[in-house]
């Protein structure tokens, strides 16, 4: 299956700027072209363009993502050092997720907090209204 770039993008959920943008920055490589000239992505394409999303979704530099991707070109030889890249990016994964779940606990204390203040008030409004 085939589609065209604004299906692609579509699909993706990236804008077509930005797989212009992957195309020239060699994060993809150039798609196939249809008769008329006009690029055509795979569903392989899109399986790429979905792992790039994920890496980004989880913050690793572009720089990163392009050496992984040049990485990727030369198939199994490069497997270790792709392994590497992806066991490091994972160590800063899980880092930004223990600092969130610290974050999430500070605001949870806090929305407790307030549930009190205001359960405290409105018992505080009823006896002076009763």
């Amino acid at each position: 299956m085939t589609y065209a770039i604004a299906e692609a993008a579509h699909r993706s959920g990236l804008s077509i700027d930005t797989l212009r943008y992957y195309e020239r920055i060699e994060l993809i490589d150039p798609p196939a072209r249809d008769s008329g000239g006009r690029r055509v992505y795979s569903d392989d394409d899109l399986s790429w363009l979905a792992f790039l999303t994920r890496l980004r979704t989880t913050g690793m530099p572009i720089k990163l993502m392009r050496e992984y991707a040049r990485l990727r070109h030369q198939g199994v030889a490069s497997a270790g050092p792709r392994k590497r890249i992806l066991e490091r990016h994972r160590e800063d994964v899980l880092a930004r997720l223990a600092d969130l779940r610290s974050c999430l606990e500070v605001l949870d204390y806090k929305i407790d907090n307030y549930e009190r203040m205001c359960a405290a008030e409105a018992s505080e409004l009823r006896e002076a209204t009763a």
